[in-house]
């Protein structure tokens, strides 16, 4: 009879390793996942909180750029698949200081308002809360 040594990654080794490590891998994610998610909603719960708090100020500006975001969002199964489209909207006004300010507008107001508008801005914080058209 001879000694038959085992050096840890047989066929028994490696699931015995694939055992140990995978909740240690499934822990370290869900972690990172839930923390993401954490600091995401505390990040938003800060920025509603400062914009509450904050001045809200009525400027003479000019619109200067406008932008979309296109985005897709896929869930379900393979044979129940679904697709969700959402499109943000943003305007670049430009202040009588020349600082630049972007905010995010619904899709009604990005198609009323033209590159080249001059009026009055108003805002709180980064909540965008309309412009007002000169003459």
């Amino acid at each position: 009879m001879g000694i038959v040594m085992n050096s840890g990654f047989g066929m028994g080794g490696m699931h015995d390793f694939m055992f140990d490590v995978f909740p240690v891998i499934f822990s370290i994610m869900f972690v990172i996942i839930l923390g993401v998610f954490v600091v995401t909603a505390l990040s938003g719960v800060r920025q509603w909180h400062t914009n509450n708090n904050s001045p809200r100020l009525t400027v003479h500006a000019a619109v200067v750029a406008k932008r979309t975001q296109v985005g897709h969002h896929h869930h379900g199964t393979h044979e129940h698949r679904h697709s969700h489209t959402y499109t943000h909207y943003f305007v670049t006004f430009e202040v009588e200081s020349g600082d630049r300010m972007e905010f995010e507008v619904s899709g009604q107001e990005s198609g009323l308002l033209v590159e080249g508008d001059r009026g009055t801005l108003t805002f709180q914080g980064t909540r965008y809360q309309g412009f007002a058209r000169e003459g």
